[in-house]
């Protein structure tokens, strides 16, 4: 009732204050001759016509406003009913500590709600992204689909709007350009983003105030277990602080690169991978309020943001881009993305135990597994040599030689902060004709050095 009675009077005023202009533009009007009789018409006329427009947005955003009220009431009401609500946040709720240990994490249902955030902006091909996740999704109410637009691009907004109540379609309100220094005009387009990005979660954790969100972009397509594999490593996210995000995405995830007969294979990875990942609203918490002007993904992969914590990554992708349109024109897709694998069958991960992944248990696996693999030469890999040995290492002991070696062997040579694109402590997992190699450190490493960047 409160809500009708809101609506209604909203409608008076803007009704009462557009008729008081009409009257104040008609009264402060010098005397007019006969000859301005018919261009006074005409600009009234006009004027009526520009209100009758901001009356109908108006109308609109409260109708979106409204149905989205609903819709959070419904879905609360439900988690109250299925005890899923968590206790009220502390005051201090998302204050980070001074010493860098993470955060107390809040009690979060491994049932709880995944939207997926689809961030939009100019691309009609919105629908590829859209379809394939409507196609494969496996219930509406676990993981419904808020697309958020920005740039105000019409015939994007025309593809979103067709999908009716499927879809929950949000539109960034600012639109505006943003000044930028001048050596960063160019990259005005990275601000826009950054920008996005920030109004976009906040719209999630703060307007939808769900505990957790899926991201994509409108050039993504997923694979038939994009679901599944986020199912099943949201408990995992949960229960290991030393986690921050779970990734769909490999960065070296080239098709010869990869073992598409192991797509069970999962890793922890110090990089930050993007391109389809979950986090939760504490991290939002800890991050919005330093939330970059531009460039946030490699600002995610600076140590103060990073603070030693983990994702989880595929061996093979259940992402890929299909966005050659875009702020880096095209030239980073043309020569890498284009060619990642995405995962084609269906990988039950629910069903299986992925205890393996938590801190503890992966170093008392994984580092084992890779020190104990012989040591090769690259010379000796390109050549073919001593293909009985099977899984090799490869050892580097500086920057030059992890980004000589990488290159020669195909994977990704640029590091972030010092930690290389899919690397765990260091060490990158990958195939190479046929045979799994790891590019590894000394085993007596003992962290990632800034300055390799």
């Amino acid at each position: 009732m409160l809500k009708k009675s809101s609506l209604v009077l909203w409608g008076v005023v803007l009704f009462v204050a557009w008729n008081a202009l009409l009257l104040f533009f008609l009264w402060t009007r010098p005397p007019a001759s006969s000859d301005d009789h018919s261009h006074l018409t005409e600009e009234v006329i006009r004027l009526a016509q520009d209100a009758e427009q901001e009356l109908e947005h108006q109308k609109d955003l409260l109708r979106q406003i409204h149905h989205y009220s609903a819709l959070w009431s419904k879905k609360r009401k439900k988690a109250e009913e299925m005890g899923r609500v968590p206790p009220a946040a502390p005051s201090n709720a998302g204050a980070v500590p001074a010493t860098g240990t993470v955060p107390h994490r809040p009690r979060i249902s491994p049932d709880a709600i995944l939207p997926v955030l689809v961030i939009a902006c100019d691309r009609s091909t919105v629908r590829r992204c859209l379809d394939k996740l409507l196609h494969y999704r496996p219930s509406r109410e676990r993981f419904p689909i808020l697309v958020s637009q920005d740039c105000g691009h019409e015939e994007t907004a025309r593809v979103i709007a067709s999908y009716g109540n499927a879809v929950m379609h949000i539109k960034q309100p600012d639109l505006s350009d943003i000044a930028v220094p001048t050596d960063h005009r160019k990259f005005q387009g990275y601000y826009k983003i950054a920008r996005h990005y920030r109004w976009a979660l906040s719209q999630v954790f703060r307007t939808f105030q769900y505990q957790a969100v899926i991201v994509v972009e409108d050039d993504l397509e997923v694979a038939p277990d994009f679901f599944e594999y986020f199912q099943a490593t949201f408990p995992l996210l949960l229960a290991d602080p030393s986690l921050w995000c779970i990734s769909a995405w490999n960065d070296n995830g080239k098709e010869q690169m990869v073992d598409a007969r192991q797509a069970e294979l999962l890793y922890r990875t110090d990089f930050f991978p993007g391109l389809g990942w979950l986090l939760l609203s504490e991290l939002w918490d800890e991050l919005e309020p330093k939330w970059p002007r531009a460039f946030w993904d490699d600002w995610m992969r600076q140590p103060e943001q990073r603070r030693d914590r983990s994702c989880v990554r595929p061996e093979v992708s259940r992402t890929m881009t299909f966005g050659r349109k875009g702020v880096s024109h095209g030239q980073f897709f043309d020569q890498y993305l284009k060619f990642i694998k995405l995962n084609d069958r269906f990988v039950p991960f629910t069903q299986m135990d992925l205890s393996y992944l938590k801190k503890e248990e992966y170093e008392h696996s994984f580092l084992p597994k890779v020190y104990s693999a012989p040591e090769l030469r690259v010379e000796e890999l390109q050549g073919n040599k001593r293909q009985e040995l099977g899984t090799v290492r490869v050892q580097y002991t500086s920057r030059d030689s992890f980004k000589a070696f990488a290159k020669a062997l195909g994977v990704m040579d640029d590091l972030k902060s010092g930690v290389p694109r899919a690397g765990y402590r260091g060490i990158v997992s990958f195939l190479y004709r046929g045979r799994r190699v790891y590019l590894a450190p000394p085993s007596d490493w003992t962290g990632y050095d800034p300055t390799w960047s």
